[in-house]
């Protein structure tokens, strides 16, 4: 008879650690950490099998204030380390916490791979578009022409686009949200969480000292609706504080049209998680003129994971070849006598 084991009844005091929290008063991290905080205890798994791994950045403080397993790793190779911890122990939930330097920079090539190999592990991207914890370097996210400490002139890269990439890379799933959008960040660590592969979230955060408001007309109030397309599976593309914009599509591009006018919402294009070529269309909306920023799960397919190909593969190894030596395996099939 298989033991059913209960889910732990845990609160969010059961995952804020006794750690100092040191970021700027004011940083967007701290929402992040809050939302999962609170998100975490309704996962229902114990504390002891969670596990968080960053890298360098300050993003990559967040180990230290979950009450949870968590590892400081090094620049940019949180995504190795963490593919390692699952690899070891395929029952743990595994989450990298990581920003637009760490993972995009000298992190990138660590991070495309753990998207492609579908991994069961969950990766949380702070995307500030500065260097914070270095003093305000432009980063890989940094607009064209940005000017800072490092590009006094201005930036001559194009910045990479975080979700684009991940797509680029075969994720299975791509998601977007904002460090003001208390609720919807709970609900997107849920959606990661219940994803089975490796699962990419950006999340747009403000670091008030070194760019503080570049996505303030995503936060404010005033004019947040009129800015962003709040995506929903199986409806249409509708946003604006009157709800009366929508987007439809002209060919392979999404245009602005009004509901107010000539078209009605059967005009607009309907969100469908599974469809890649749309993901990649919403992905290049972030650096569209007067089209909205789209936040929500842009993509999401099924696939195999990684780590259970790799158990299957050793299980049928093993009914080919037999368990296994590691003495004669290091000896190998050809030896010497020195003399």
């Amino acid at each position: 008879m298989t033991k059913v084991m209960e889910k732990p009844i845990l609160s969010r005091k059961d995952f804020i650690s006794d750690q100092d929290v040191r970021w700027c008063p004011g940083c967007g991290d701290y929402s992040i950490l809050s939302q999962t905080q609170k998100t975490f205890p309704s996962l229902g798994i114990p504390k002891e099998n969670i596990v968080f791994i960053s890298g360098i950045g300050c993003s990559s403080r967040f180990p230290y204030y979950m009450n949870t397993y968590g590892f400081h790793s090094i620049h940019g190779r949180a995504p190795t380390i963490a593919s390692g911890v699952k690899l070891a122990n395929p029952e743990l939930s595994v989450w990298v916490v990581t920003g637009d330097g760490d993972a995009l920079s000298i992190g990138g090539n660590h991070f495309i791979h753990v998207l492609r190999r579908n991994i069961d592990i969950n990766i949380i991207l702070f995307n500030n578009q500065i260097y914070g914890l270095t003093k305000g370097q432009y980063s890989p996210t940094s607009e064209l022409g940005k000017v800072t400490k490092s590009t006094p002139f201005g930036s001559l890269d194009r910045p990479f686009n975080p979700p684009a990439v991940a797509l680029g890379a075969q994720a299975t799933f791509v998601a977007r949200t904002v460090d003001k959008y208390t609720k919807h960040i709970q609900n997107m660590l849920h959606r990661q969480y219940d994803h089975k592969g490796t699962t990419f979230l950006e999340v747009y955060q403000n670091c008030n000292i070194f760019n503080d408001g570049a996505f303030k007309h995503l936060s404010d109030r005033e004019v947040r609706e009129d800015n962003v397309l709040i995506l929903e599976h199986g409806k249409p593309m509708i946003f604006g504080k009157e709800k009366n914009k929508g987007l439809r599509l002209d060919g392979l591009t999404l245009q602005v049209v009004s509901l107010e006018q000539d078209y009605s919402p059967d005009d607009l294009v309907v969100h469908d998680e599974n469809d890649r070529n749309l993901a990649g269309i919403l992905a290049n909306l972030t650096y569209a003129h007067e089209l909205p920023t789209p936040v929500g799960v842009l993509y999401q397919e099924e696939e195999p994971t990684y780590d259970d190909l790799l158990v299957q593969q050793i299980e049928q190894a093993k009914e080919k070849l037999g368990e296994g030596n590691l003495m004669k395996l290091i000896s190998g099939a050809d030896t010497w006598e020195v003399t």
